[in-house]
């Protein structure tokens, strides 16, 4: 696996084939970040959900929350998520995306890394409710975790980068349907993390 490391510059584009990615270290200021972290982990209401994975059910390796603009539910792995109203902090969020990104989210999965155990598997965010070609701004607090990249056809090594406390990832275009994306489980003794996948919901 190789590992990237984004320029200083702001956004960081990596040229790679069917992949549009921008990525923006110092999205959200120090002491912002750490105002969101302390809000969303005390105040959002966390939910564990279960997932049926070769027949079997399981405990999701991290907790989820669902918030909308509106009422339209999202589902993915089985799972269908109905949304809770977004909070002003979450708007404030979202208002800021506006500034670099010209997409109007009806929507934002926030996701709780507790520890080095949760994970996201490999995944794409292609489901039929997010349209063609969905637009995906990813928001992260927190501890650093490796965001791992693997093209769904193509013989392109599996790559990997840290998604650093305050930065933002918009992934565009045609990625959701040519690549594969994870975080994996470490067994490093790690803070926790929260993250913020903003999307919009068309069905």
């Amino acid at each position: 696996m190789k590992e990237l490391s984004p320029s200083s510059s702001s956004p960081w584009a990596p040229a790679l084939p069917d992949l549009k990615i921008k990525y923006f270290a110092n999205f959200i200021s120090k002491k912002d970040s750490e105002r969101y972290f302390n809000n969303f982990i005390n105040y959002i209401p966390w939910e564990q959900d279960s997932i049926r994975v070769y027949g079997k059910i399981y405990d999701q390796p991290r907790l989820t929350s669902l918030h909308g603009i509106n009422q339209k539910s999202y589902s993915y792995s089985g799972i269908t998520m109905y949304p809770k109203k977004m909070t002003s902090e979450l708007i404030e969020i979202k208002n800021k995306i506006k500034n670099v990104c010209n997409t109007n989210f009806t929507s934002v999965l926030l996701n709780l890394y507790r520890d080095g155990k949760d994970s996201n598997g490999w995944h794409a965010d292609d489901e039929e409710e997010l349209g063609t070609n969905p637009v995906i701004a990813s928001v992260s607090f927190g501890e650093e975790r490796f965001f791992q990249l693997k093209h769904k056809t193509k013989k392109i090594e599996t790559m990997k980068f840290k998604l650093a406390s305050g930065s933002l990832l918009l992934m565009e275009e045609s990625t959701q349907h040519n690549w594969y994306h994870k975080i994996a489980k470490t067994s490093k003794k790690i803070s926790p993390r929260i993250n913020l996948t903003y999307r919009k919901i068309y069905i």
